[in-house]
């Protein structure tokens, strides 16, 4: 992390708040905290704002604010965050059906690292997940934290078509599919729910700076899920991480 904020402009409409220059928890978690401090400030002229692993993307009118007198509010604002109440991060728990059909590449995975199913599956369902950011795809979660041991190379030729709730690993990274879209991850599982929905008044469901954890479940609950998803009757599970980082 910066031992000092850097402020840059990026066009006529927006700025840059850099707060680092490493994919880092802790940045991160500063990201996080500042986008929620000025949503609370409520400033007259923000548009939007776009949070990537170590910096903020302001969106602004330049009509109702100009930029001097934004930066000038902006800076107000981080010299306050030791004051704000900044409410502790989501983890949202998604469910996941692992192998067979699910998750075709999981074997390759296993075979890999040296260890077998049921090993990669215990590995990769006992962390929280950081969501760093989101982008690729509406709603696909950049996460972090994934265990080096289950870490595997992409596959060497990308699928065409690999459906929504793919769940899979490449290198060190692990993800989930929130819509059907070409990939090159190796396929470890697959979950029911939704991470994108054009349809409901909340489209993406998940949120930066907030974490995921993958819960391993049976073919039944799955189809269980995915009945209660259609009718709209799934609650989702969540609870409060222990601690930030920032």
């Amino acid at each position: 992390m910066y031992k000092e904020t850097k402020y840059l402009t990026s066009g006529e409409k927006a700025l840059v708040i850099e707060f680092g220059d490493e994919i880092a928890e802790k940045t991160n978690g500063k990201v996080r905290a500042m986008m929620i401090a000025i949503e609370k400030k409520d400033i007259i002229g923000i548009v939007e704002m776009t949070p990537t692993y170590r910096s903020l993307m302001v969106h602004y009118n330049p009509l109702e604010i100009d930029y001097k007198s934004l930066l000038s509010k902006l800076k107000t604002v981080e010299g306050e965050l030791d004051h704000i109440d900044i409410p502790l991060p989501k983890v949202i728990e998604i469910p996941t059906l692992y192998g067979s059909d699910y998750g075709a590449d999981i074997e390759n995975v296993a075979n890999h690292n040296g260890l077998s199913i049921e090993d990669v599956i215990k590995i990769h369902t006992s962390k929280e997940y950081l969501i760093y950011m989101l982008g690729f795809t509406p709603g696909f979660p950049y996460l972090g934290g994934m265990d080096e041991r289950i870490a595997t190379p992409r596959l060497q030729t990308p699928r065409t078509k690999i459906s929504g709730g793919s769940v899979g690993i490449a290198g060190s990274q692990t993800g989930v599919y929130p819509i059907d879209s070409p990939g090159g991850w190796q396929l470890i599982g697959k979950t029911p729910l939704k991470l994108y929905d054009a349809h409901t008044d909340t489209p993406i469901l998940l949120q930066a700076g907030n974490y995921i954890k993958f819960v391993p479940i049976s073919e039944e609950e799955y189809i269980k899920i995915e009945e209660a998803i259609k009718n709209n009757s799934y609650k989702y599970k969540t609870y409060a991480k222990e601690s930030e980082a920032i």
